[in-house]
């Protein structure tokens, strides 16, 4: 099915449009293309049944409250055991992205099944942290993955450690976008908020990524801890610009001072001397 999925007739801008709010993706032409991509894989799905479910009432709502919606629907007609659900939403997925920029608004398909995901799953761990690994080669799972952060902190941050060397830049990147204490559009992470040293060895190992979609990830996270934690990043930009004084890779020398002076840009506009200071000493020579 993956080269003839219905996210292929999914009809959607390149970006956001002025005018048009992000939640008019999610209307009843694009539950009518997940019923079918279900339909393609569980003989028992009725995709009009479906349809009919998700549709009622999906004017009046918020994208948010959209794709609960339609994740609820989806629900009904799955198993209702998660461990059994989830190789079937998987398996309805279309083909994972094959670059990390210029996919447009398309990924948003599959909104719903992140608060499938996001709801269902988390009492779940394997199979949940399995949909949430398939879903952000397509999508993004940094949303869907919060709730498993919340409820099983240590087995996820383990799981994330791995997730650190994976050949995809979407979930390299998920490790450090979905613990991210203050990531927009989501609820706060509060205990990685109180604590940044959860995820500071995560970005330790991110930090020199060979994509910058992956290294931009780890610059605003390191944004969202100096909001709580000003001087916790200062240390962490000093040692990460240290560390490179003598290294031989003209590359990885721009880079990392690239992501210190992204992290300190706000701080910086705010008037912080030593921001300005260290991004300062990270321009580029």
């Amino acid at each position: 099915m993956p080269n003839s999925h219905p996210i292929k007739r999914f009809d959607a801008p390149s970006s956001i449009q002025t005018g048009v709010p992000l939640k008019e993706l999610l209307d009843g032409k694009l539950v009518r293309l997940i019923g079918e991509s279900f339909a393609a894989v569980v003989p028992s799905f009725d995709a009009k049944l479906f349809q009919s479910r998700a549709v009622r009432g999906l004017k009046s709502l918020e994208l948010k409250q959209r794709a609960q919606k339609i994740a609820a629907a989806m629900a009904e007609q799955l198993p209702e055991k998660f461990d059994d659900a989830a190789p079937l939403i998987i398996k309805s997925m279309g083909p994972p992205l094959t670059q990390t920029a210029d996919n447009g608004l398309v990924p948003f398909f599959y909104l719903p099944h992140a608060e499938l995901i996001a709801a269902y799953g988390v009492d779940h761990f394997e199979s949940g942290m399995q949909a949430n690994y398939e879903l952000t080669q397509r999508f993004t799972a940094e949303f869907s993955i919060r709730p498993f952060l919340e409820v099983h902190q240590r087995s996820a941050l383990k799981r994330l450690r791995a997730w650190t060397k994976d050949p995809s830049p979407h979930v390299r990147r998920l490790v450090s976008e979905g613990t991210r204490p203050r990531l927009p559009w989501a609820s706060r992470l509060r205990e990685f908020q109180a604590d940044p040293n959860l995820a500071l060895p995560l970005l330790e190992k991110l930090k020199d990524d060979a994509e910058l979609y992956v290294r931009r990830s780890v610059a605003n996270h390191l944004g969202d801890i100096a909001k709580d934690h000003l001087d916790v990043v200062f240390g962490v930009c000093e040692r990460w610009l240290s560390e490179i004084e003598t290294a031989r890779s003209a590359e990885r020398r721009k880079n990392r001072r690239w992501v210190v002076r992204h992290a300190l840009r706000h701080p910086a506009k705010q008037g912080a001397k030593r921001a300005v200071q260290l991004r300062n000493a990270a321009a580029d020579r």
